[in-house]
């Protein structure tokens, strides 16, 4: 297997394990089990985010993270029809999500299937199937179980608070494009997997030391607000927006030079555009208007670093995404390359 097919084959199991914000311990055990196979160490920050180190030649301690949480939902309340009112987890919009098939998942660890509908769920029925405004007061969740009220609903062991995690529908194209819900940013996490396996396979040693944060908070905006001390360099690797006015594609690496937040740092984000340059990587330069990253998060957490983001191109971010192979080679490719510089 040679390292894109193991970086899509990783994709594929990661965006199939539940792991909205907060709801991470599946998806990080899987994690650590990958990493520490290629002979890395890992630890656990206190609110379960991982750190990944790689002992480097210089003392000095580059920080590189993806997340591995995804948007979902939480139950609000049950219907006294036995339906489930949800609230967000994440930012996203509910058209994005009617009519996909979800999961449900109690404090108790039982585990249920639904559908997330609109109230007026069908044009044969209802007069206003078309124009109901898709917010969060007209939107639940149909369980399939048998249950006609709520208090056969609370019977099964569902109540508020339980996560809702929404199904991936993961498919991988002849033509190199993987489509599936949460590429945002499992993707990015797959890649960095890949790093870990290219490295281990070719005994390549990075020029700092290494450690890739994966962040388990990040749709909710706090994902790497705490940093260990010794990183002084941190790099996202999220996905690269794609919209109106914007440059993003993806078959290429996109290099963020500010988004909602701000500015990322001039020096570091120069030198991954030399890098990009010199290694012929497809790369384009972006701004990112409605977006935020790990980098964000750890600036507004008061870690004192000089922060860059980059990431493959995704198309219909925070809906049913789509990248391409091409897009993940050449952010590996760039990583890859970053790396090793001084």
């Amino acid at each position: 297997m040679d390292t894109m097919e193991f970086i899509v084959n990783t994709i594929k199991e990661l965006v199939n394990i539940p792991s909205p914000s907060g709801y991470t311990k599946e998806v990080m055990e899987y994690v650590r089990n990958k990493a520490e196979g290629f002979g890395y160490a890992c630890e656990y920050s206190k609110k379960g985010g991982m750190i990944i180190s790689v002992p480097g030649k210089e003392k000095e301690t580059l920080g590189v993270s993806a997340h591995v949480d995804t948007l979902g939902a939480m139950v609000r309340s049950v219907s006294a029809n036995g339906m489930l009112k949800f609230t967000l987890v994440g930012g996203f919009t509910m058209q994005s999500i009617e009519g996909s098939y979800c999961k449900i998942h109690t404090r108790e660890g039982k585990t249920f299937t639904g559908t997330i509908l609109s109230k007026s769920p069908s044009v044969h029925t209802y007069d206003d199937a078309r124009t109901l405004e898709r917010s969060e007061k007209n939107m639940e969740i149909r369980i399939d179980e048998q249950v006609k009220n709520k208090e056969e609903v609370l019977a099964l062991g569902i109540n508020t608070g339980d996560y809702i995690s929404f199904d991936a529908n993961f498919e991988y194209t002849k033509a190199g494009f993987i489509k599936s819900r949460h590429l945002d940013d499992k993707a990015s996490v797959a890649v960095l997997l890949g790093l870990l396996r290219d490295m281990q396979e070719e005994k390549v040693v990075p020029q700092k030391n290494l450690k890739l944060v994966i962040s388990n908070y990040e749709e909710v905006g706090y994902g790497a607000s705490w940093l260990p001390e010794d990183i002084t360099e941190f790099l996202a690797v999220d996905m690269g927006a794609m919209g109106d006015d914007l440059n993003g594609s993806e078959y290429a690496v996109s290099i963020c030079a500010k988004d909602s937040s701000g500015p990322y740092d001039y020096e570091l984000t120069n030198k991954l555009i030399n890098i990009a340059k010199r290694s012929e990587v497809d790369f384009v330069i972006d701004i990112f208007p409605h977006y935020g990253s790990d980098v964000s998060a750890a600036l507004r957490g008061g870690n004192n670093i000089r922060g860059a983001l980059i990431g493959q191109g995704v198309h219909a971010s925070h809906g049913m995404e789509r990248t391409h192979i091409k897009g993940l080679e050449n952010t590996l490719k760039l990583l890859e390359k970053f790396i090793l510089e001084k």
